[in-house]
Parts: structure tokens; sequence; C-alpha cells
């Protein structure tokens, strides 16, 4: 099953950006963890997104419509790619944090970890200022066809643990599909939700 999805407006800077009346899912993570692979595999193409070996070709916010499930999912900018100047990495956090905490349609943040790489301290800075805004975290742990079974529940137990009040991360390959029902699945979970109030007991029910 795939995702109908379009891309329908990107925002450089928070002069251009908007909030449309729809539900949004954010995709967050990491320069290279892998966003446009799995927005590519979601919908079933190739070149929706654009992808790349050199991190932090992603600049703008970009809002994809999925016009028959009615909502967007967003691609935010990645962060943590030291090489872009440190202006330019400040004026995406800024775009970022503009995006998130004054979103009044958020229904859930989708946080991409890559599945080869020890957990970072600005992943789990980003999971605990979501929480904070008191919106819904789905980890989503990318790359997973790189690694060997042993290696994926290791990296899924030691997610599940740091992340105790997300809900449970789903592994997740753009090459293989693996995960991918389970987290369409999952964002359509959270899209109903998303018109319900959160409270910290349920973050990790939706």
């Amino acid at each position: 099953m795939y995702l109908q999805l379009t891309l329908e407006t990107t925002a450089y800077t928070k002069e251009q950006l908007r909030f449309p009346d729809l539900p949004q899912i954010a995709l967050a993570g990491r320069s290279n963890v892998g966003k446009s692979s799995l927005i590519n595999s979601l919908a079933g193409q190739k070149k929706l997104a654009r992808t790349s070996s050199t991190p932090g070709k992603t600049r703008s916010i970009n809002f994809f419509l999925a016009p028959q499930e009615s909502f967007y999912l967003v691609d935010l900018p990645g962060y943590g790619y030291a090489r872009c100047s440190r202006t330019e990495r400040e004026k995406w956090g800024e775009l970022i944090q503009e995006y998130l905490q004054d979103n009044p349609r958020l229904a859930g943040v989708v946080l991409l970890l890559d599945s080869r790489i020890a957990p970072q301290s600005s992943d789990l800075d980003l999971a605990r200022y979501v929480e904070s805004l008191q919106t819904r975290l789905l980890p989503v742990i990318t790359k997973s066809d790189k690694c060997n079974q042993k290696q994926r529940q290791l990296t899924l137990k030691r997610w599940q643990k740091l992340l105790e009040r997300a809900h449970k991360p789903i592994l997740f390959s753009a090459r293989t599909r693996q995960g991918q029902q389970e987290f369409l699945e999952a964002m359509k979970k959270l899209v109903q939700a998303e018109s319900s109030p959160v409270h910290p007991e349920d973050l990790q029910q939706a």
C-alpha cells in the first residue's frame, strides 16, 4: 500500500511559513537520516523528494499533501550538519521551532533515527522539546536493512528505553519497505487523534 503525496508548497523563511487547516505530521531528524528516501518509499515514487548522498540538502520546510487521507506530511530541514555555517544552522533551527511551537494542527512529530548510529544528544533534545509541547512523538528507526537482526533488536530496545513515553519505535527500510505498513497505520492514528487533547500518559498510545 502506498500513500498518495503531492508536494504543495515550501517555506525557506518564517515569513513564508503557513499553517494549513488540516492535520499535519512533521518529519524530523538528523541530516542524511533518510527522510527523502522514506517519503519516496511511502509514495512509491523515486523523485518526489530529492535524495542526496550529501547531508544538509533540505533547507526548507516542504509540505506534502496526502489528499486521500486529508493530512499533510511535512518534511523539516535536517539538523546536526556541521559543514554549513553557524548562521545557517541557527536559521534552520528557528524555522523548525516556529513551525513546531505555533502550529495549531500539528498531529505529531515523526523522529527519524539512523539504525547505524548511537543515540545522539540532538535527537534526545528534540524528543524532549516535542514532549514539552505536549505533542505526540513517533520514533522511526531508518535504514534497518543495513543492520543484521541482532543489531536491529538492540537498537530498537535502546531507543524504546530512552523514549519510553513515546510510541514504540518502528523499524523502517526504504529499500525493502520493512515497517512501511506499520508506519502508515501509526500516522493514520495520529491524524485521528489530532482533535483530542494530549495528556502525558497517552503520548505513547497514539
